[in-house]
């Protein structure tokens, strides 16, 4: 279907028409693909369920949710990687998934502070997994007792957090609130305008060059479910169930075949999406560490899921816009750019997220559930 036909479709009701189909034929059949966001923990005896039940809620990567808590030893959580949920091309050396471990760490002693529970984390206790991640833990957190501090203001947050790829509002980002962010470890930002600009850019360019790279983009593609029923059976990667993303899925329109391919409206139109997305940045941040070392990654994890929740109290929404940091061949242009214009005296950029307010009220992205992240009991 070309633009004319897509146009023609719109204008005549026949997504309307198809609107009306998908919500008797493709209805979840399961269970709420976001059950895990309402009343987290509740029912769990156990405190270690209890607030990995709010860690699972972490941003990560492609909302892969690839970590698995083994609990076999009594006051004690041993987080391992699950390979068979890594982004082998556009993260070749497992980083970004490091970093979604860094989110859920933080998140998980959030958690326990919040339940007067002190901890001792130990960080690949077995040694740092290289050039890719194996079956070595990524953590192993203990139990020590009761925690003489109070709980931490962000934990507040947590089920409010969302991750907003939409366009966003057209106001301008409060300084004091963005203060208070770069006051964060690593952080970075900037809302110069001269800077965001040549920022929209850069972050464009590095997703249409995903875009035009076909492995790449068909890892995207084949992470990506639409519809509700489609969702709902995969609770995980990149949901697109909104109501008119399941019409013109039930319509013909929004297929992965059709995101696949060059030159098909379903292709424009995500990279019109991407390009509005990008030039509606109000402002950017960026977390950068002094070396690349898992240790590195996880503290950069730890930041952004912190910086999340801090932007969150402020009312504002954050984006990831990783591509361009990515360590595949065709990014290399772009990823020299976004260094040499934010670390100019070296470091390595983990993050990078454009920020604002958003335009509409978001649910939260899906997840497995605690069941499916537990490895050993």
């Amino acid at each position: 279907m070309d633009r004319r036909d897509f146009i023609r479709l719109v204008g005549g009701g026949g997504v309307a028409a198809a609107a009306t189909t998908a919500t008797v034929s493709c209805a979840p059949a399961g269970a709420d693909p976001r059950a895990a966001w309402n009343n987290p923990g509740a029912g769990e005896t156990d405190i270690r369920r209890k607030a990995l039940s709010f860690a699972i809620l972490a941003p990560n990567p492609h909302n892969m949710q690839p970590w698995m808590a083994d609990l076999r030893t009594p006051g004690e959580v041993t987080l391992y990687v699950d390979r068979t949920r890594l982004l082998p091309v556009t993260d070749p050396f497992n980083r970004q998934i490091v970093i979604g471990f860094g989110g859920v760490l933080a998140y998980f002693q959030m958690a326990l502070r919040q339940f007067g529970q002190a901890v001792e984390q130990t960080v690949f206790p077995d040694g740092e997994a290289r050039p890719l991640l194996d079956d070595r833990p990524i953590a192993r957190i203990r139990l020590l007792g009761d925690l003489q501090a109070p709980p931490d203001p962000l934990f507040t947050q947590l089920l409010s957090r969302r991750t907003d790829r939409g366009p966003y509002a057209d106001k301008a980002v409060d300084a004091a609130a963005f203060a208070n962010l770069l006051a964060s470890p690593n952080v970075q930002g900037t809302l110069d305008p001269g800077r965001v600009e040549r920022l929209k850019a850069l972050v464009y360019e590095g997703a249409r060059i995903e875009s035009h790279t076909p492995a790449a983009h068909q890892e995207s593609v084949e992470r990506t479910f639409i519809g509700a029923r489609d969702v709902a059976a995969h609770p995980w990667g990149i949901s697109l169930d909104q109501p008119v993303m399941s019409a013109m899925n039930a319509a013909g329109i929004l297929t992965k075949t059709r995101m696949a391919t060059p030159g098909t409206t379903a292709f424009n139109e995500s990279l019109k999406f991407l390009k509005t997305a990008a030039d509606t940045a109000r402002g950017f941040v960026w977390i950068t560490t002094p070396g690349d070392s898992r240790l590195d990654q996880i503290a950069a994890g730890e930041s952004y899921a912190r910086l999340s929740l801090l932007a969150a109290s402020h009312g504002l929404v954050m984006h990831p816009w990783s591509q361009g940091l990515q360590e595949y061949a065709t990014q290399k242009p772009v990823y020299d750019a976004l260094h040499k214009a934010l670390a100019p005296d070296g470091g390595r950029i983990q993050m990078l997220a454009r920020i604002g307010y958003p335009k509409a009220r978001l649910r939260p992205a899906p997840r497995r559930g605690l069941a499916a992240q537990i490895l050993r009991t």
